[in-house]
């Protein structure tokens, strides 16, 4: 049986594509797969950037799909490693991830965009969350769109469950970039090497960050970190990175980054 997950590998990039005719919705089965993709990535330390993207031009993600659900997925079964999609919760990954939203992006494939670092859509795609019509609600959605947009306009996704187009999405600063259909999965590789080029303990040092300090005061992160309480920063002060970057400064040279 074909994998309704692709993966591709060039240099120090994964490209993953979510391939289930005729959407590309969700089953556990393929939530399971992700993961274990997702999780391989993570772990893989000649990996430094993935795209997640969807097959076809219509659908991006339209999140979980219903007629798995209606022949006996449970909707609060085993997603496998890192939850719904293998991204909503997966721990510690500390690489850049670029959702490249070629489609309809809701629901469950919305809160799968918003697990990426950074969101490019194609002129086309639209985006919202009609859980609220299903009378279900949208878990990591409700805890994510009021810390991304302002607060008011999530509401409004989630409450009204009201769509959203590329341009609008931009506007309030769901997407980063809206680009033509037939450029989106160029632009995502030439930005996915932009970042590969790019020092990797420095990325896993942001995310963490990031990551650690979402509900933290600002004093109680920077004592975090001064304190060295933050692992990647520490791997980042004390590795041979670190000194290839001042030494290239010094040299007026690109760096090489190593990752160690």
């Amino acid at each position: 049986m074909e994998s309704p997950v692709k993966t591709e590998r060039r240099g120090h990039i994964l490209a993953v594509t979510l391939d289930r005719p005729k959407a590309n919705a969700i089953d556990l089965a393929t939530s399971r797969i992700m993961g274990e993709i997702f999780t391989e990535f993570r772990d893989d330390p000649d990996m430094r950037v993935a795209i997640v993207t969807g097959a076809g031009e219509k659908f991006f993600c339209p999140g979980w799909d219903l007629k798995a659900a209606a022949a006996g997925d449970a909707v609060d079964g085993d997603y496998g490693k890192g939850g719904f999609g293998g991204l909503q919760e997966l721990r510690g990954l500390n690489k850049p991830v670029i959702a490249a939203v070629n489609g309809i992006c809701c629901g469950g494939g919305l809160e799968l965009a918003l697990s990426a670092d950074i969101i490019l859509a194609a002129d086309h795609a639209t985006f919202a969350m009609p859980e609220i019509r299903s009378g279900t609600v949208a878990d990591a959605a409700s805890l994510k769109l009021p810390k991304r947009i302002p607060y008011h306009i999530a509401m409004e996704m989630l409450l009204t469950g009201r769509w959203f187009d590329a341009e609008e999405a931009a506007r309030w600063g769901l997407i980063n970039h809206i680009h033509p259909a037939e450029d989106l999965i160029s632009q995502a590789w030439k930005l996915a090497d932009q970042l590969a080029s790019g020092p990797p303990l420095v990325y896993a040092a942001i995310k963490e960050i990031v990551r650690e300090a979402e509900d933290m005061k600002f004093q109680d992160a920077m004592n975090r970190i001064t304190g060295s309480q933050f692992q990647t920063v520490e791997t980042l002060y004390r590795s041979d990175d670190q000194k290839e970057g001042a030494r290239a400064f010094a040299d007026k040279r690109d760096p090489v980054w190593k990752g160690r």
